[in-house]
């Protein structure tokens, strides 16, 4: 689905850290990085909105209308999905999206370093064509 993008984190329930980034170009990626995705997706009203899930209201962020890629990369997905659930408020795992104007282009798996991530990945893969992003 062009205009939506579902990211997974390795922990279950509780906080985990995440920021996101808008560029106007590539802006290349840290090797330090566990886990890195790169998909297509589409920004047609002019803003994204983060929620967690099953949650009724996002934070939205205003964007340029037009197609985006999106790099979604985490560390500690492994260790925060054998904790499961996090009852501080300090994040396990944490997350970065970084997103910038691009035409549409296949996705990517360029770092896999967790099972977590690689059963998301065959779940991913797994979906028909018209619910992938």
């Amino acid at each position: 689905m062009p205009a939506i993008l579902f990211l997974m984190t390795g922990l279950h329930t509780g906080v985990v850290g995440i920021t996101i980034n808008l560029f106007d170009a590539d802006p290349g990626f840290e090797k330090s990085w566990e886990e890195i995705v790169e998909v297509s997706f589409q920004a047609p009203r002019g803003e994204i909105t983060l929620m967690e899930w099953a949650a009724d209201r996002g934070v939205g962020m205003a964007v340029p209308v037009g197609f985006y890629r999106a790099r979604y990369q985490g560390r500690a997905m492994q260790a925060a999905n054998e904790l499961d659930t996090n009852i501080n408020d300090t994040p396990v795992d944490s997350y970065r999206l970084d997103l910038w104007p691009a035409p549409p282009a296949p996705d990517r798996i360029i770092k896999q370093t967790s099972t977590i991530a690689a059963y998301w990945h065959d779940w991913a893969s797994s979906l028909p064509m018209s619910q992938k992003s």
